[in-house]
């Protein structure tokens, strides 16, 4: 297998849930002297330490192969990738906020005022659009001080929990893009290196398949298998093992943890006993 080039953020909770998520692949990068530069001697993959808003243009110009990156990062930077998959974490969205004690009447507002961004392009894209015209004002970082020191009427900025919107007097009002972490890829990647992105990703699919589910294992009266099996089907269906002792068995599923007590009390009224739930690291189909 060629070795694959990852570009990953430097620092922050994107760096924190990528090398979590590839140490939980079974990915072992060793990072050496060089702090920006890691190899793996299990898996053949050299990773990138970069701003991430670097990594798309590192990735379209190919000295990386892929990258993983917000989707926010993607589309404002506008670079020559493509999706390689959609990874479910570090969520956020890009959002227009105007101050606290202003009244909101929807997109009309923002006509003739001054927005200040850090992703203009994603904001005059959707300006256009919605065929308002204001003034984009690009500044890098502290994008929500600048309506409090009378440099912008509003933001367009990226809102997690919103606790830093409240601190500056802030409100949100208008949603424009939901993003997450996203696994980039360079369109021409060679048959070889495609194969071992492949390989890649049934890894991580294979690490996300068991997120958010348990391995649960019961006893069961025979003569309730069927009414047990309706509330654990499990991938296909549960595993059924006769026990030693007669007209009961023992019945193996996967069920969602979210559904879990639920369920559990379902599977008592019906008759399941010796209730056993294990963690799932893996799922391969």
């Amino acid at each position: 297998m060629n070795r694959l080039k990852i570009a990953i953020q430097t620092k922050g909770r994107l760096n924190e849930d990528s090398m979590q998520l590839i140490k939980e692949a079974g990915i072992d990068l060793t990072i050496g002297r060089r702090t920006l530069v890691a190899e793996s001697r299990n898996f053949p993959m050299d990773a990138l330490f970069l701003r991430d808003d670097d990594i798309p243009q590192t990735v379209a110009a190919g000295v990386a192969n892929i990258g993983i990156v917000g989707e926010n990062e993607m589309l404002e930077k506008g670079e020559n990738v493509v999706i390689a998959k959609r990874l479910g974490f570090s969520k956020c969205r890009l959002s227009l906020a105007i101050p606290k004690n202003m009244e909101y009447t929807g997109v009309d507002f923002f006509n003739g005022k001054k927005i200040a961004t850090s992703y203009p392009s994603i904001l005059k894209k959707f300006l256009t659009e919605n065929n308002i015209n204001a003034e984009v004002h690009v500044i890098t970082g502290s994008v929500e001080i600048a309506p409090g020191i009378g440099l912008a009427d509003a933001i367009f900025d990226i809102v997690s929990s919103g606790s830093t919107l409240i601190s500056n007097r802030l409100k949100e009002v208008e949603v424009v893009l939901k993003s997450e972490a996203l696994l980039i890829a360079n369109p021409n990647l060679s048959p070889e290196m495609q194969e071992t992105l492949n390989e890649f990703i049934f890894r991580l699919e294979s690490v996300q398949r068991a997120k958010g589910k348990k391995y649960i294992l019961l006893n069961a009266p025979n003569q309730k298998i069927h009414e047990i099996a309706a509330l654990v089907p499990g991938i296909k269906s549960p595993t059924v093992v006769p026990l030693a002792e007669e007209g009961w068995s023992s019945m193996h599923s996967v069920i969602e943890e979210n559904d879990f007590w639920v369920v559990i009390g379902k599977l008592k009224k019906a008759g399941a006993e010796g209730i056993l739930v294990i963690p799932i690291e893996k799922m391969i189909f």
